[in-house]
């Protein structure tokens, strides 16, 4: 009698085993989770994209921009050491608004004082990672108040980090100060950067063409750039980022390529008009702050492959002959563990 019963059990979980198995409805649903979490989909994500680049450039730079607790399963591992595969794929990390730029309810307040107690969670997080050896590049958003401007610098060098005063949230102009500790030296490798420059949506006033673009580039010592693959709707050759490679001064300089890889933007090339009607599986809802930004499942290989795949975002960048990538949107795991 326990022998039959035991085959009766043996045939019901092999008979919903291939139940599963040949339902396609289940397979889906079983691909919306990632193997492991959200978190650990990112690093994995992030580690795919710095591997398939350093297979053409072994010196090809990565910074993840925001989300600095990806690195860790949960944000309660105090005492728990960091995911040392994702510390080592990348160079460094980005930070926005870790002395201005943000208030108490985490909402953008550019020109304003980021609360202390905010402040001090990106600081520790960001702390960590200079610990390791990683560079942090610092994004205030101060508006053009001189003295927020440099109080901003001043903080920020207290801690060690590379940091950008931004007088426009939009990232879309040359600010009229000088670089913070202009310099002629050759930097040619992350952390020899003493400042930076964050330019991603140049305006059509100040760079009506991408030859305007370039030339007000190239009339800067900023020691890198974090710039768009794009301007004016034309892609950025190998012989313009050599041009921007080399400071108004004579010496070298980074040039990083930006990519968000947590959302798909519809102006850009990879986009295909039937999605907005028929959007792939990938394609999540649109980010209310930022029209034409669309939260994707990020660990969808479709999405992958448009991201590091063959004739993708990120062979395009390697091809233009950038030093690296800034990724964004790193911290998009957070809107599905909210789900």
């Amino acid at each position: 009698m326990t022998k039959s019963f035991s085959s009766i059990i043996l045939f019901l979980f092999l008979s919903l085993l291939i139940s599963c198995r040949s339902n396609p409805k289940l397979e889906k649903e079983a691909d919306e989770i990632p193997c492991n979490d959200y978190r650990q989909a990112m690093r994995d994500f992030v580690i795919n994209i710095s591997e398939t680049a350093r297979e053409t450039n072994p010196a090809f730079i990565v910074i993840p921009q925001n989300g600095q607790n990806v690195a860790w399963d949960d944000d309660d591992s105090d005492d728990i050491l960091p995911d040392q595969k994702f510390f080592n794929a990348i160079n460094g990390t980005g930070r926005e608004d870790i002395f201005y730029g943000m208030n108490a309810s985490y909402d953008i307040a550019d020109g304003t004082l980021t609360p202390p107690n905010l402040s001090k969670e990106m600081q520790d997080l960001c702390d960590v990672y200079t610990a390791a050896g990683l560079s942090v590049l610092a994004i205030d958003y101060t508006k053009s108040d001189k003295s927020k401007i440099k109080d901003s610098f001043s903080k920020n060098a207290a801690r060690g980090y590379i940091s950008f005063a931004a007088t426009k949230r939009d990232l879309s102009v040359i600010p009229i100060y000088e670089p913070y500790n202009k310099n002629a030296e050759n930097i040619n490798k992350l952390s020899n950067a003493k400042n930076f420059l964050y330019l991603i949506n140049p305006n059509q006033k100040d760079f009506p063409t991408k030859e305007a673009f370039i030339s007000a580039l190239e009339q800067t010592d900023y020691d890198l750039f974090v710039i768009d693959l794009f301007s004016c709707d034309q892609a950025l050759s190998a012989n313009d980022i050599g041009r921007l490679k080399i400071k108004k001064n004579g010496a070298r300089r980074l040039v990083i390529c930006y990519m968000s890889i947590g959302e798909a933007e519809d102006y850009r090339w990879y986009w295909q008009k039937q999605w907005n009607s028929n959007p792939p599986d990938f394609l999540c809802s649109e980010n209310p702050e930022w029209k034409g930004n669309y939260k994707v499942k990020y660990w969808y290989p479709d999405w992958q492959t448009i991201i590091c795949g063959e004739d993708s975002y990120l062979s395009k960048i390697i091809q233009a002959d950038f030093d690296g990538v800034y990724l964004d949107i790193i911290d998009a795991f957070e809107y599905f563990e909210e789900e």
